[in-house]
């Protein structure tokens, strides 16, 4: 739980720092640090159906908000229309299926899609921030799914916490650079 407010507060101070100039990296963040706030909530006090939906749903929102704001920072004109376009139907895709499912699976195929989106349109620019960003993310998850654990009170969830506030450290700072 407090690894998941930690991430939640990093995000949100990054993301507010976003607004001004990648507003929908800045939607990302913002989404993310709902979904950890909500996350942690629902891990340490309130194991209810509606909050875990609305975490799930954060996440989704805060896949969409990397795609786009990596489309507006990446590519121009006709494939940046097919990105954003891309991204809507994503998150329409995605809501509707996590409407009827609560396995944490799906969350980790939308948000390795939009990674693996991220990466191919940064790769583009060479922002060495951004793909370790990504590289990173994918870390995190790696770790998450491993099961790993370093204590009985810090588990594989919060280690992938941990490494995923670096994550968005790396992004913030591609962000930043670009």
């Amino acid at each position: 739980m407090l690894t998941d407010y930690a991430l939640a507060a990093v995000s949100v101070v990054l993301g507010v720092r976003l607004i001004r100039f990648a507003r929908f990296w800045a939607l990302a963040f913002l989404a993310l640090a709902l979904a950890a706030f909500l996350g942690g909530t629902w891990h340490g006090f309130w194991q209810n159906d509606l909050l875990w939906k609305a975490t799930t749903l954060s996440v989704g929102v805060a896949s969409f908000g990397m795609v786009v704001g990596s489309a507006y920072l990446t590519a121009t004109g006709a494939t940046r229309r097919f990105l954003i376009g891309f991204a809507v139907v994503k998150l329409i895709t995605y809501t509707v299926c996590m409407l009827g499912h609560d396995e944490f699976s799906w969350v980790v195929g939308d948000t390795a899609s939009a990674l693996v989106i991220v990466a191919l349109l940064h790769l583009s620019r060479l922002n060495g921030w951004m793909l370790a960003g990504v590289g990173v993310s994918f870390l995190a998850g790696a770790v998450q799914a491993s099961g790993l654990a370093l204590h009985e009170h810090f588990n594989h969830n919060d280690l992938y916490h941990v490494i995923q506030t670096g994550a968005m450290l790396l992004f913030y700072a591609g962000l930043k650079k670009r």
